[in-house]
């Protein structure tokens, strides 16, 4: 396994095409519908990295990264933010903590590319062996 991933997204077809992009790489991965459920079962889960929407019912994208930044058990956990975000929300977002953002609609491999370099740190090689020119969004920097 690759590492557990925490998908956060109230559109249950977007939830799965991550879900299935991501699995296809190793990933395991678990879903929640919102962020109130993300925070509701985040410390069973224990994910490498969460992914977060940031328009959903109950709870949004980020007031879940801010709430998940101020637990200590969870504080050091990568998030990303995938979604299609306005500049406020992005700086919003990084006051937050979030470590990266992917705006939809995305690529599949962009999103692998994002999800591997926040759990592992930097872009692995590629198949021919260069790193990735990490294409896959902004990172905190």
């Amino acid at each position: 396994m690759s590492g557990r991933v925490l998908v956060v997204d109230d559109n249950r077809v977007i939830r799965q095409l991550i879900r299935v992009n991501l699995e296809l790489e190793g990933f395991e991965v678990v879903t929640a519908a919102d962020g109130a459920e993300c925070l509701e079962v985040v410390h069973e889960v224990r994910p490498d990295v969460i992914t977060l929407d940031v328009v959903m019912p109950r709870l949004d994208g980020l007031r879940t990264a801010a709430r998940l930044r101020s637990d200590p058990r969870t504080r050091r956990v990568p998030v990303a933010i995938i979604s299609a975000c306005t500049q406020r929300e992005v700086d919003t977002g990084i006051a937050a903590g979030v470590d990266a953002f992917l705006a939809k609609p995305f690529e599949p491999a962009e999103l692998v590319r994002l999800v591997r370099r926040l759990r592992y740190g930097e872009d692995p090689p590629s198949v021919d062996g260069r790193h990735g020119a990490g294409r896959a969004g902004s990172t905190r920097g």
